[in-house]
């Protein structure tokens, strides 16, 4: 069914240079997630292939690929290897979104465009273990205050995803002279910068996702990047598709499982396999019906986002893919597991990691809340238009 959705052969083309990697990245998952280690030797993979430049356009020496592209490849590469997929994604996403938008100098995105050809890799850093996830509107707490031609920053960001690997950190901060939250490019290496290992949980294990340190952190005036009218940019950004697409890679990973389980698996009370059965063929079936929706959804968001006919009419689109996809997946791996049965469970099984990690989805933005809540809000506005 994926086939339906690649369209061009440079998406082909992509996709065959993930695949020189796939058994290479499977056999470490497992690995990964039992022993929660960063997949660093995956990324310098990818960052020699090219793949942590494909989002940065083509009149600055990048592969120029668009949101349709970037999932497709982030959900194949999810399928090998979750950890590494989200990692990376963050990255692609922030690049994407930079640059499409101009959200900084001309001057600076010079540089920085030099930085991803040359291998860096970054993450907006902006959650904070007292004000959650800055879509719901709380003020960080990390602070920066002007001296001179300098700015000092001091704070600690929560769910920094690829901390060992980051080149630079997006960081916000609250500026009280301007009384506005604004963005500042940190690189790793500054005096006072550094990374609490605190990431120890059941999803996602080997994302590193650990807190980010700022002591005394001076940088220049130009490292204000951005200082947005609100939080959270005000504008879609359909780059965060990045998120939904690695759960849709781990969905698919589990749904091929169970098909070759039900293929193979012949208990001697049966005259040849279980995918005999009815109640797994339900099961089957079941599970490509998700799929076959979450994808509709995720790759017609994408294709509507790259149009930009139709990019100014987005309003919670993106939002709606990536409660569908992740929700979707939750329930392919659920079914998956139900199909292979009590084995699912074993530690040395992938579904009990594919289960997990899927979990991880929720809590990644946009919350589900927030997403039915917005659609709400634009379905009585619009009737009060209507109205007035």
């Amino acid at each position: 069914m994926k086939r339906l959705f690649v369209q061009n052969k440079k998406q082909q083309d992509w996709l065959n240079n993930l695949a020189r990697l796939e058994e290479k990245f499977i056999s470490k998952s497992a690995e990964i997630d039992e022993l929660s280690i960063f997949p660093k030797e995956n990324i310098e993979d990818l960052v020699k292939l090219g793949y942590t430049s494909i989002t940065l356009p083509k009149e600055y020496g990048g592969e120029g690929l668009s949101v349709y592209d970037m999932v497709l490849l982030q959900e194949t590469l999810a399928s090998y290897d979750a950890n590494t997929a989200l990692s990376v994604g963050w990255s692609l996403g922030v690049v994407g979104d930079l640059f499409e938008k101009k959200l900084w100098t001309k001057e600076k995105l010079d540089f920085f465009s030099k930085e991803i050809l040359n291998g860096a890799l970054i993450n907006r850093s902006v959650s904070e273990a007292q004000t959650g996830s800055p879509t719901r509107g709380g003020r960080p707490g990390t602070t920066a205050v002007k001296n001179g031609d300098n700015w000092l920053l001091n704070g600690r960001k929560i769910f920094t995803t690829a901390s060992p690997v980051l080149t630079y950190f997006l960081t916000s901060a609250w500026i009280e002279e301007k009384e506005k939250v604004g963005f500042f490019l940190i690189h790793r290496d500054i005096e006072g910068v550094s990374i609490e290992e605190t990431w120890d949980v059941i999803s996602m294990r080997g994302t590193s996702s650990n807190d980010l340190v700022l002591t005394n952190v001076v940088v220049h005036e130009t490292d204000l990047v951005e200082l947005p009218e609100l939080v959270s940019g005000g504008k879609v950004n359909g780059w965060l598709l990045h998120i939904p697409a690695t759960y849709l890679g781990v969905a698919q990973a589990a749904r091929d499982y169970a098909v070759h389980f039900a293929n193979t698996h012949s208990p001697n009370s049966l005259n040849g396999t279980i995918a005999q059965l009815p109640n797994v063929q339900q099961l089957i079936g079941e599970i490509d019906l998700e799929l076959t929706k979450a994808r509709f959804v995720i790759y017609g968001a994408a294709a509507a986002y790259d149009n930009e006919a139709s990019r100014d009419l987005l309003a919670n689109e993106i939002s709606v893919a990536k409660h569908v996809v992740t929700n979707s997946a939750i329930a392919i791996v659920d079914k998956a597991m139900r199909l292979v049965g009590a084995k699912s469970l074993q530690r040395t099984n992938p579904l009990q990691r594919y289960y997990r990690d899927v979990r991880a989805g929720l809590h990644n933005p946009p919350m589900d809340d927030m997403t039915i809540k917005k659609l709400a809000q634009s379905a009585l506005e619009e009737d009060q238009d209507i109205i007035r």
